[in-house]
């Protein structure tokens, strides 16, 4: 094939068909393949080693916060997602059974493991003894299973990766503190790792995880004006306790309840990047989860001592503790530069005869597409604290451009006009289920966060109009953001 035909092809514009081109960047760059089975998706080594870096953050938030890390089994007695009603009721519809092994009838139909809640309750009723035991924090690292109706690849997927943390505490005060510091870890993560703003706070009723008590959420805008729910955290209170009978011995000596949390995010992450940092060449990453943080590109690699100084570059770059490559490719300069702004690596690095000559090179950002010339010389230290810079910007213009899509609104109509038009609404709600389902049905929006700073902004709901001044002065009802979601 000549090497003219081998430029990548074009990337559907975002602005003319979002989804499109959200489509075209994760099959084009390789971050994933179709599995066979329908809704399921092979995630691809670009995408597994965004993954592990994802891991490896969050690993080691989840340790310093005294998080250890264990394995359940996937296969999960039916009789287990039974015992939770309101659990069971939440999942149902997604649940995978297994019935058979061979031609053989299992006596009890197995769950694949939708989540872990009730196989870990099980446990934990066995290890939970006494008030010493207590309390437990344990993470897992595993797939799950929800058999979804419409599927697309890292956003809703019928299995995918995650992590679930399962925690147990003696007191509703510990684990009502559990459940927010590990949402706070997540808001951390998001936005100095994934250089993604959120907005965090308590969902409503309807939007809370089936069998919590509460469930608090982080919403990231994406570049279409949509929310993404990028982890949650739920308080689970004596709930499941109750239903899996895990009591322990108090220093009193009488028997009590314990109390518990779930906290959760997954491969979605990797879908957030995306859709929150691309753009129409393709995939922009923040550097701390880059694969691949700086590429260098030999010009006239033909020429004597050019593949050389790549090398030594790249050694000298690896003990600066940066992810970094040479593409030594039979392939175009062009080609390469092309290849790898899709790819979304921080930074390019073109070395060539003229270059060495004067002990210099051509450095270029992926995130404002800036050029510059670094002596090789100062490399070591230049380029840590220009991917630095980088990774800064990044979140500095998602915030910005978040900020610039929250509009506050007063009524339906400015609601649906902000939704409509790729905005969140920032509204005063009444609480009431039956305002939450009309917006559904009127806008397609769904409430996301009531956000922990309950400054009113306004003095009727947004929906029905009830008038929430009370006659001391302040207002009822909460403060919440409306938007379409993934």
């Amino acid at each position: 094939m000549p090497k003219q035909e081998q430029f990548v092809k074009e990337i559907t514009d975002m602005n003319v068909d979002f989804a499109r081109w959200y489509t075209d960047v994760i099959l084009k760059t390789e971050l994933v393949d179709y599995g066979p089975v329908k809704g399921t998706m092979i995630i691809r080594p670009y995408a597994y080693a965004i993954w592990e870096n994802i891991q490896a953050e969050l690993n080691t938030r989840f340790k310093k916060t005294g998080h250890k890390n264990a394995y359940f089994p996937m296969f999960i007695p039916y009789s287990y997602l039974v015992k939770e009603a309101e659990h069971v009721e939440g999942f149902a519809p997604e649940v995978a059974l297994v019935t058979h092994v061979g031609n053989e009838e299992l006596p009890e139909k197995l769950v694949v493991r939708p989540t872990s809640e009730t196989i870990i309750c099980d446990s934990y009723a066995k290890w939970v003894k006494s008030w010493r035991d207590l309390p437990i924090l344990i993470n897992q690292w595993a797939n799950v299973v929800r058999w979804e109706k419409t599927t697309r690849p890292f956003l809703r997927t019928s299995e995918f990766l995650w992590q679930e943390g399962h925690t147990v505490h003696e007191t509703p005060e510990e684990a009502q503190e559990e459940t927010l510091k590990m949402l706070e870890v997540y808001r951390e993560f998001a936005e100095n790792v994934l250089a993604i703003p959120v907005l965090v706070g308590r969902k409503s009723e309807k939007e809370k995880f089936a069998g919590a008590q509460a469930t608090y959420g982080m919403e990231a805008m994406m570049l279409d004006g949509k929310s993404l729910q990028a982890g949650t955290s739920h308080y689970f209170g004596d709930n499941f306790s109750k239903a899996f009978d895990i009591k322990y011995a108090s220093k009193e000596g009488d028997l009590k309840y314990v109390y518990q949390t779930s906290w959760g995010t997954s491969t979605r992450m990797i879908g957030a990047l995306i859709m929150a940092h691309g753009d129409n060449r393709g995939l922009a990453l923040p550097p701390k989860v880059a694969p691949v943080q700086a590429i260098i590109i030999p010009i006239a690699a033909h020429k004597g001592g050019v593949n050389e100084k790549a090398a030594e570059i790249k050694e000298t770059l690896e003990n600066a503790g940066v992810r970094v490559e040479v593409d030594y490719r039979d392939q175009s300069t062009g080609w390469k530069f092309n290849e790898w702004e899709m790819k979304g690596v921080p930074l390019r690095i073109e070395v060539g005869p003229r270059d060495i000559e004067n002990g210099v090179v051509t450095v270029a950002r992926r995130d404002d597409f800036s050029k510059a010339q670094i002596e090789i010389a100062s490399l070591e230290k230049a380029i840590p604290e220009l991917l630095d810079t980088i990774q800064k910007n990044m979140l500095e213009k998602a915030r910005a451009f978040r900020d610039s899509h929250i509009l506050t609104v007063q009524d339906m109509e400015g609601l649906t006009a902000a939704v409509n038009s790729g905005n969140f609404a920032k509204a005063m709600w009444c609480g009431e289920r039956s305002c939450e389902d009309k917006v559904k049905e009127l806008t397609s929006a769904s409430t996301r966060v009531m956000p922990f700073d309950q400054t009113p902004v306004g003095t009727k709901c947004v929906c029905c109009g009830k008038n929430l001044l009370k006659e001391d002065g302040t207002t009822e009802g909460k403060v919440i953001y409306f938007a379409k979601a993934y």
